[in-house]
């Protein structure tokens, strides 16, 4: 049974992350509430699993002209030095102290939206 929870879970985390609807957000809190993985080893594996998820998804909107392909070689030159930094930085902060930021953090990232007026509408 666990091995077709995990199943449904990435098959979920996939869907959604490639829809661009937090993907990631499942993912970690399965990782780290329903296994014995820690949330610094979650949020890795969370990382590592989008990777492949990341270059279809890209694909798939270059090839539909979705994304301006220049702006997206500025964000990622820029980004990958900020993702390795991010990496060093949470190797110096305790697990326990990573747990309640990712809880806070999806907290007001959930309040914001609750609460932000759709401007679509």
């Amino acid at each position: 049974m666990s091995f077709l929870l995990a199943s449904a879970v990435g098959f979920a985390s996939g869907i959604l992350a490639s829809m661009g609807m937090g993907g990631g957000f499942v993912l970690v809190v399965y990782l780290a509430i329903f296994t014995d993985i820690v949330q610094k080893g979650a949020q890795g594996i969370n990382l590592l699993f989008f990777i492949p998820i990341t270059v279809i998804a890209v694909y798939l909107h270059i090839k539909n002209k979705l994304i301006d392909v220049k702006t997206a070689v500025i964000c990622s030159v820029i980004g990958l030095p900020a993702v390795v930094a991010g990496f060093y930085l949470t190797q110096s902060i305790d697990n326990q102290w990573l747990r309640k930021g990712f809880a806070v953090f999806i907290i007001i990232a959930g309040l914001k939206d609750l609460f932000s007026k759709n401007k679509e509408k």
